[in-house]
């Protein structure tokens, strides 16, 4: 992609880059962001920050000596840290005359079709007249977001919701290394990852977090880059610590590691169901030969399917796995579990017999499908 077509950036700020490695914010390092995102402001471009450090900031207020295990603890820090770091980026904003707002969000705002479409209502809205929001997991209500360190995955549902150009992630790494280099003096910075496939190496390398500050790692920043790639962004990884990076990388520099779009823009309808796949209900495992029915722009029939895992609806998204192993796809699906486990391996003209003659031939229909 051109990069004078990056006209909507996503951008997100790890826990690692606004503290600058150290136990605090960090107000010299965050007003050098700010100055940067008030400049690709001022080329007209769209911007969008999806911003951690709550927690890092209610730490810092509270004196607490290191981010504690217990789920309520955290929760207690993010309430007391939001505030505090919403505070710190309207007086940062403010010097160069530009609004924020904030937007506090949840995977399930984004798995529910209504809130889902509320959600971009209202990031429209905001970018429309010129504000720069500043999204941020709603971490006092949602346990299972801080465990998982889902700001990253947050941010690229975030560019799949608006329908950015780019998202970058800016951490205390350069890119996306082929091993852990600060252990592996061998490791080398991986400039392009264009595969369809992530290299099982690459995920290996990445192994979990170690950030005794935030919660992510780069494993949640490859998933991140993955999903945003499927929904047709450019993706890149890169330091927080690197002189103007994001001016730079908004201008075509080679900085970090970069993730091609993976296709063209996606309907919308589509986004929608690989956004609802950060909130999966189940995974549904299938044949050699469904999956070379659904690469061919087939539906999933019951016969494909080889087993059931997990409690799913009917209109749930749910993750479809080939006979590797690997993630095929994810979409809408027409059965619960319960129903789709009595029917596993039957042809369609026996679904009658089982459970009756009002349910779909398709456990899938390939409209509502996305694969991977």
């Amino acid at each position: 992609m051109n990069t004078s077509s990056y006209r909507s950036i996503v951008i997100k700020l790890g826990t690692s880059t606004l503290t600058a490695g150290t136990a605090t914010l960090s107000p010299a390092r965050m007003v050098e962001l700010v100055r940067q995102v008030a400049q690709l402001h001022a080329q007209s471009r769209q911007v969008v920050l999806v911003s951690s450090g709550a927690i890092a900031a209610g730490r810092e207020c509270l004196s607490f000596p290191a981010l504690p295990r217990e789920m309520p603890a955290k929760q207690m820090l993010s309430a007391v840290g939001q505030p505090r770091l919403m505070a710190l980026y309207e007086q940062l904003f403010d010097i160069y005359k530009l609004t924020v707002a904030q937007v506090l969000l949840t995977r399930t705002d984004l798995a529910d079709r209504s809130r889902y479409l509320n959600s971009r209502n209202t990031l429209s809205a905001l970018l429309a007249q010129r504000v720069i929001p500043i999204v941020n997991e709603n971490d006092t209500v949602a346990i299972e977001e801080i465990r998982l360190g889902d700001n990253d995955n947050l941010s690229a549902l975030v560019t799949n919701l608006i329908e950015a150009d780019l998202l970058v992630m800016l951490t205390d790494q350069q890119g996306v290394f082929t091993a852990d280099p600060r252990t592996d003096p061998s490791a080398r910075l991986i400039g392009e990852i264009s595969s369809r496939a992530i290299p099982k190496p690459v995920w290996e390398a990445a192994g979990g977090t170690s950030g005794k500050l935030g919660t992510g790692g780069m494993i949640t920043k490859l998933q991140a880059a993955d999903l945003a790639r499927h929904s047709g962004a450019a993706v890149i990884i890169a330091s927080g610590s690197e002189e103007n990076v994001l001016t730079r990388l908004a201008a075509g520099e080679a900085l970090g590691t970069h993730f091609p779009p993976l296709i063209p823009r996606m309907e919308s309808r589509k986004r929608f169901i690989l956004a609802g796949g950060n909130n999966l209900h189940g995974t549904i495992s299938v044949d050699a030969g469904a999956e070379k029915a659904l690469r061919k722009g087939g539906s999933l029939l019951p016969v494909g399917v080889t087993g059931v895992t997990g409690r799913f609806n009917r209109g749930d998204t749910v993750r479809l796995i080939d006979p590797d192993g690997g993630e095929l796809a994810r979409g809408l699906v027409n059965y619960t579990s319960t129903e789709l486990a009595q029917i596993v391996g039957k042809k369609s003209k026996e679904i009658e017999a089982v459970l009756g003659p009002v349910y779909d031939d398709e456990v899938i229909h390939r409209n509502n499908l996305v694969l991977l």
